[in-house]
């Protein structure tokens, strides 16, 4: 299967609007941040009130709270950029200094399933989500036609246990009846995606009863994929093969927007990856302080939204970004990416059984025990 116009199109889509949206925002605070970009490693907001650094990467619906026009109350707040698997071993095994940051939400459940963690609780905000079956990139020479044809192809991924290869994994499982026992692995012993910092322990759990291989030093997902030692990558980040449009290299659903439309449709699961977690020890000295953060994310949200919804349009370099938009809500609500428990509660828990079913969590965890007990009710709703 080859690399259509459509999917490269929906590519530069994302991408542009991605970025755009974000230097929207920035020029807003331009006049209040020397130098022009708030996502400066750290830039400080606020004054008075409870010292914190929130952690994390500068998505356009969190640039409110990245430059400053929305405040968590109470609080004087330093905004850190960070990649996410630096983030996660600052959290499992680092010095724990940031009171709030991004966190990966698998690398989360296996730290606190299978290690014991509690240095820090989960908030029900979800900075980062998005449909995988984008994420599956196959050599055009072995036959791949669709996923059943994956069984007994040699797979290569930067790890095994990220969010994003679970949900992979189990949707191959659930809806195409592709088990991870079918295929053969390889884990890249070089990243592909610098940016995301080195591989956490908790992304590199393997379970037994796999045919797994380290791959040869040196070589990423892209060079084995490229070279042919590999059939075909599971990537959340698009290989280099891909983006230089290598012709031996494809994606797996060529036009994977509608294919992730309908399964939205079928099941009304948007893959959830990165969460946010609060540290145990602050919390506990200020019972409101999960309140004013989970109201100060859903605030800078909605900001972007109206930003989208009014000005988006013209603002970004993409030509029918109001199409896209008016065609997201038609299909997923207003709030399409919603806060809170309620709103997630069936995606959450896919992942805590795709996790256990995949041998990866020593239990299949339960929202109770791994949201903070204060957080259950969040919700925004009527906010």
């Amino acid at each position: 299967m080859g690399t259509k116009d459509n999917g490269s199109s929906r590519r530069e889509f994302i991408k542009t609007a991605t970025v755009a949206a974000g230097a929207a925002g920035a020029l807003s605070a331009c006049g209040r941040h020397p130098g022009g970009s708030p996502a400066e490693n750290h830039s400080v907001k606020g004054e008075g009130g409870l010292p914190i650094t929130v952690a994390g990467y500068t998505y356009d619906r969190l640039q409110p709270l990245v430059d400053g026009r929305v405040q968590i109350e109470g609080c004087s707040l330093t905004y850190q950029k960070g990649g996410i698997s630096d983030l996660n071993k600052h959290v499992f095994n680092g010095p724990q200094t940031i009171e709030v940051t991004e966190i990966g939400l698998h690398p989360y459940m296996l730290a606190f399933a299978n290690d014991g963690f509690r240095g820090y609780s989960l908030l029900p905000v979800f900075p980062l989500r998005t449909f995988r079956h984008k994420s599956i990139f196959i050599r055009t020479d072995r036959g791949i036609e669709r996923p059943e044809d994956l069984r007994g192809k040699r797979i290569a991924t930067p790890g095994y246990s990220s969010t994003s290869l679970t949900w992979i994994r189990g949707v191959l499982a659930e809806e195409y009846g592709v088990t991870p026992e079918d295929v053969e692995w390889v884990t890249a012993s070089k990243a592909v995606d610098a940016t995301a910092g080195e591989t956490s322990k908790q992304e590199k759990v393997v379970p037994d009863g796999l045919t797994i291989h380290q791959g040869p030093p040196g070589k990423d997902e892209s060079d084995l994929l490229e070279s042919g030692e590999v059939d075909a990558v599971f990537h959340a980040s698009e290989p280099r093969a891909y983006v230089e449009r290598n012709p031996v290299v494809a994606r797996l659903f060529e036009d994977y927007r509608q294919v992730e439309r309908d399964y939205f449709a079928k099941t009304g699961i948007f893959p959830i990856m990165h969460a946010v977690v609060v540290r145990n020890d602050v919390i506990e000295e200020h019972p409101w302080f999960l309140g004013a953060v989970f109201k100060a994310y859903s605030q800078a949200k909605k900001m972007n939204d109206e930003f989208l919804r009014k000005l988006g349009w013209a603002m970004i370099s993409a030509p029918w970004l109001a199409q896209e938009l008016e065609e997201t809500r038609e299909l997923m609500g207003d709030n399409f990416w919603p806060y809170g428990i309620e709103a997630n509660r069936k995606t959450l828990e896919t992942l805590f059984r795709y996790s256990y079913e995949q041998g990866l969590a020593s239990r299949e965890l339960t929202i109770e025990e791994l949201f903070h007990p204060a957080t259950l009710e969040f919700s925004e709703k009527g906010s």
